[in-house]
């Protein structure tokens, strides 16, 4: 199985130890974190002093944390994660799309200019911000690089 990174971008401590996790690429998902109690029993810190709520992404979404000892991976969060549908699945911001793609943010932009992404279809624009779906990207630059 080809790895495929999924970076972090925003993670919510909801009630009931549930987490609400926002990834770079446009997909949200609720994370359950009450199995890992018994599993993991390190985990069981997060029930004191409102811990639970105190959880933040790690530099470079790689994970999220609460403190030098409880963590979670994005590889976790992405792959045990209930998706949250939306309407927004399926696009991410250009700069995201060129990370993940390891294409330069000029480049998309260039291709947008020249008519490589159909407006409105593919991609379109929120004020400043474009946003590009990611079937667009796979068809255009195959699957993601890293």
């Amino acid at each position: 199985m080809k790895y495929i990174f999924h970076p972090v971008r925003t993670v919510t401590a909801l009630d009931n130890y549930m987490l609400f996790v926002e990834f770079c690429e446009g997909l949200s998902k609720i994370y359950d974190i009450k199995p890992l109690f018994e599993r993991i029993p390190i985990f069981n810190e997060l029930k004191e002093n409102n811990l639970f709520y105190q959880v933040h992404v790690d530099v470079g979404g790689y994970g999220i944390i609460w403190n030098d000892k409880i963590d979670l991976a994005a590889e976790e969060l992405y792959y045990n994660g209930s998706i949250v549908p939306s309407r927004f699945d399926g696009i991410m911001a250009l700069g995201d799309a060129a990370e993940i793609w390891n294409i330069d943010d000029s480049t998309l932009r260039h291709a947008i200019k020249n008519g490589k992404f159909k407006c409105g279809r593919d991609i379109t624009k929120f004020g400043k911000q474009w946003v590009i779906t990611i079937e667009a990207m796979v068809r255009e630059y195959g699957e993601p690089k890293q």
